[in-house]
């Protein structure tokens, strides 16, 4: 069943709710699909079904596995010029798209996605591509888990297991005695039940949990809290033994908490909104958990507040789009700064899927990174946990997959390290490499094979800030360019280890040519410091030296650049004696460049011009004082092909 907590919180909220005049829909609403399948299509062929009937049709034929009829009947409804956010959720939008997906229809989903771009958001496309090269690379993840099913599962839902002490918590459809059953699908209502595992992490059998107060409704996904000492978990929203309903007939599920040795109080409460899940860290004082509200993404997503020991202390924050997609998100659980949940983005393995995500910041997440084959598989998978276990780890999960004993079982497995595929990540800042190192936007930066192929390709942003995420491969070059900019090329190693993800911090230097040049005397010019040879000398100086080291940078930067090298002395001394002693300097400045790495074809010319182009009136026979005469003295690097450099 997927994401059975959801599935069981609205069927009893919306039993109780306005219910429509037409017999599909009210099938529909009850989560009765196959009824609501027979009646939608009994209207249909009378011609009077309605678009939003129209979409709860496709849905029903998605719930009940007909995703061929499915995917025809969405895109039917998406035919034509309209928008898809005017007439399709995105939440629908992740279905139709999981139904092609099960015909096989990829071609249909690149096209899809492609036409709208624009209505989501760049994480979505970033994480999909990811994902989908992830899970398609052979090898990427060698570890070995021991799956087992645990043996204290019924032919009931049993889903949603939590760490209790040295117990194992979890949420059980079984039916008990004395307990209601809720319309329309006549299941018990969902309560926890637990036991201790053996040293193996096997559970023989479960009881009832007693240690929280009886109640005849919904008692789901606990959470034990060591440093609250308190067990955190879900439940229906009641008032003296009976249900609450908001104005419009629903009750909705509510999260709360019950000290070891304290009185139970509510921690999220709204007659109108469900909350699930809920996961509480010490570390940052969060309360996580699941809800659909007006901002989220599609589905549900993962929220988190902030909170004073137990004490709720602000509004629900969205965890955003890097985490939170089209789909559902459910189930959070942090360990050892990943986020572990689950998703039924098209872009998985089949129903829910496990994801990890790590913290890079306090609002900032990695790329969710499906765990792989093993504990994900084509069915729904979620309600992840694990935990140290002496030299290796302990989890639990649960999944609906082939082979269990009920509708979704409680697994446990073993593994010797954390569970996820390898990961490249490089990541960093354009800048430029002089003054105030100014960030520079809109840089196109670039990730390629050894033979040339693109991997991957961002622009930086505002700040400068650049990132990929890449299946792990041992080699990659670097690259960024941007229009009048120097360009930038890195071949990068990544050492070979048991490391899941391989992190490069590289921050790129980009030179902008503008800032490089000036104009002198009519032509552009590398804008150097000015500097003088000793009298009648041609010997580069070390203060000669730290300016030509300039031009070696501009060429590394620009390597079409083309230059010309020209020297000029001031009027004393005899013409042709001037005319050699320039032309010796050239001479030696293009010696020293071409030793220190610039080629010769990026020099065309090295000209001494003598006292030809003075730039005063000190020529022959004028007396000048010595400042006056050193104007005259100069070398100028003259960039050649400047109008056409960035061609």
């Amino acid at each position: 069943m997927r994401t059975t907590l959801i599935l069981f919180f609205f069927l009893c909220s919306l039993c109780f709710a306005q219910q429509k005049q037409s017999k599909g829909d009210q099938f529909f609403f009850q989560y009765a699909y196959k009824q609501a399948v027979r009646a939608y299509e009994a209207d249909l062929s009378k011609g009077y079904l309605n678009a939003e009937q129209y979409l709860n049709l496709a849905d029903s034929y998605y719930q009940t596995g007909n995703f061929e009829k499915a995917s025809r009947t969405y895109l039917d409804v998406i035919s034509g010029d309209k928008k898809l956010d005017s007439i399709m959720s995105k939440h629908r939008f992740n279905k139709m798209l999981q139904s092609l997906i099960k015909v096989g229809n990829t071609a249909k989903i690149d096209s899809l996605l492609k036409n709208n771009r624009d209505v989501f958001s760049r994480e979505l496309f970033e994480n999909a591509k990811f994902n989908k090269e992830l899970l398609n690379t052979v090898g990427n993840s060698d570890l070995n888990y021991k799956i087992f099913n645990l043996n204290s599962n019924s032919n009931q839902e049993d889903f949603s297991p939590a760490f209790y002490n040295n117990k194992l918590l979890f949420t059980s459809g079984r039916p008990k005695t004395k307990k209601q059953n809720f319309a329309p699908s006549g299941q018990a209502y969902l309560d926890i039940f637990g036991g201790t595992p053996d040293a193996s992490g096997q559970l023989a059998t479960a009881t009832k949990f007693m240690e929280i107060e009886d109640s005849n409704f919904h008692k789901a996904t606990p959470y034990f809290s060591n440093e609250l000492n308190s067990l955190i978990y879900v439940l229906s929203n009641t008032s003296d033994g009976e249900l609450l309903f908001d104005d419009n007939g629903k009750n909705a599920l509510a999260i709360g908490m019950k000290p070891t040795n304290g009185a139970f109080r509510f921690l999220l409460r709204d007659l109108s909104t469900s909350f699930y899940y809920p996961f509480y860290d010490a570390n940052s004082g969060k309360l996580y958990f699941s809800a659909k509200f007006d901002d989220g993404y599609g589905g549900t997503d993962i929220y988190f507040v902030y909170t004073n020991n137990g004490q709720i202390m602000s509004a629900p924050i969205n965890l955003g789009p890097r985490v939170n997609s089209p789909g559902n998100e459910i189930a959070p659980y942090i360990f050892e700064n990943s986020l572990y949940f689950s998703s039924d983005i098209f872009y998985g393995l089949g129903g829910m899927d496990v994801y990890k995500t790590n913290f890079e910041s306090e609002d900032s997440f990695s790329i969710p990174v499906n765990l792989g084959k093993a504990i994900n598989s084509e069915k729904d998978d979620f309600g992840f946990i694990i935990r140290n276990n002496g030299d290796g780890l302990l989890g639990y999960f649960s999944s609906n997959r082939t082979g269990g004993k009920g509708s979704d079982d409680v697994y446990g497995f073993l593994v010797d390290e954390k569970p996820g595929l390898k990961t490249l990540t490089i990541r960093g800042k354009v800048q430029e490499p002089y003054g105030s190192q100014k960030a520079i936007a809109n840089v196109s930066v670039k990730l390629s094979n050894n033979d040339g192929s693109i991997i991957s390709e961002v622009i930086s942003d505002d700040d400068g800030m650049y990132r990929f995420e890449i299946p792990w491969r041992r080699e990659v070059i670097l690259q960024a360019s941007k229009e009048r900019y120097s360009r930038y090329t890195k071949e990068m190693v990544a050492a070979t280890g048991d490391d899941q993800e391989t992190i490069f911090d590289v921050d790129i230097a980009l030179s902008l040519y503008d800032d490089l040049v000036e104009e002198k005397e009519g032509q552009t010019v590398v804008k150097l410091r000015k500097f003088f040879f000793g009298r009648n000398k041609t010997t580069i100086t070390p203060e000669i030296a730290i300016e030509l080291d300039k031009v070696v940078e501009v060429v590394k930067s620009f390597p079409n650049i083309q230059l010309r090298i020209e020297t000029h002395t001031d009027s004393r001394g005899g013409s042709s004696t001037n005319f050699r002693l320039t032309q010796a300097r050239s001479d030696a400045i293009k010696k020293y460049l071409q030793a220190n790495g610039v080629a010769g074809t990026n020099i065309l010319y090295s000209i001494g011009y003598g006292e030809d182009k003075i730039l005063n009136n000190c020529t022959n026979g004028v007396f000048c004082l010595e400042m006056l005469h050193k104007q005259n003295q100069r070398s100028l690097i003259v960039v050649l092909n400047d109008n056409v450099l960035f061609e």
